[in-house]
């Protein structure tokens, strides 16, 4: 298992594994391509004197729908055919520690959904199930921002992109993490409110996705070719909710990694 970063150090940008935590570990770094065969250079620096950047910078990030059978139960939903998916704004990405942003001009209600990331690592086009597993680099923690109230605002037409991609409203990070099974992976939502009181909101398994990542990626790439670095976020269970300005939210996956960033009016 290793920890991909990509970071900002005295104004330049690079990229590496990590050692250890991000409040101690050391990073070391590579060069040339994520996605084909990066080089260690040997050099190290300390993670705690970096600023994390996204862990990748992907051109599209399809994002499902209905992708769990308790939230479908619960919302009486039938099970889809097919994987229903909207895309996320590539402005929408941003990091670990950073704010997320109410957009200016909305009140309403702003919701966090915490959510498996699948990043792709090579090019993927009409790829066989068996197949899609070669074709996926490795995992992140993804947080699924939505302005909840545009979303179905307009009755002759859902707002999906326009509700999910404003500026800040995709958090994804801190790293990725290659050499993992995602099928005994869980995904925990932690949410702290502006006065301390820590809520854990979501708690559920990513082994009851209707579709499995390797499902995923075979199914999606059918419909668009995905590219080294696109990501897909696997949609989430039962327990999205609200968030206040000033509040913390974190997107826990043990294995993965621990998604955090404040929520700002």
């Amino acid at each position: 298992m290793t920890c991909w970063l990509r970071y900002s150090h005295r104004g330049d940008m690079g990229f590496g594994t990590l050692d250890g935590t991000l409040a101690d570990g050391i990073i070391h770094v590579h060069r040339g391509n994520l996605f084909d065969a990066p080089t260690a250079t040997g050099a190290t620096l300390s993670a705690a004197e970096v600023a994390l950047l996204a862990p990748c910078v992907p051109s599209k990030m399809p994002a499902l729908w209905n992708n769990f059978h308790a939230r479908a139960a619960k919302e009486g939903l039938p099970l889809p055919a097919d994987p229903l998916y909207f895309l996320k704004g590539n402005n929408s990405f941003c990091a670990h520690g950073t704010v997320i942003r109410k957009p200016a001009h909305f009140d309403g209600k702003v919701v966090f959904e915490g959510e498996l990331g699948i990043v792709i690592g090579r090019r993927m086009t009409n790829v066989a199930e068996a197949d899609a597993p070669a074709h996926i680099f490795g995992y992140t923690c993804v947080n699924d921002v939505t302005a909840a109230d545009i979303l179905r605002m307009d009755k002759t037409f859902e707002q999906w992109v326009r509700s999910k991609s404003f500026d800040t409203f995709c958090p994804i990070g801190p790293g990725i993490v290659t050499g993992i099974d995602p099928a005994g992976l869980v995904v925990k939502s932690v949410l702290v409110q502006p006065d301390g009181q820590v809520q854990e909101r979501q708690n559920y398994p990513v082994s009851d996705m209707i579709f499995s990542p390797a499902q995923l990626a075979s199914l999606i790439s059918r419909d668009m070719t995905l590219e080294p670095g696109d990501i897909i976020a696997c949609g989430t269970s039962v327990g999205a909710g609200a968030m206040k300005p000033g509040s913390t939210i974190r997107i826990e996956i043990p294995g993965v990694g621990v998604l955090e960033n404040r929520y700002e009016a």
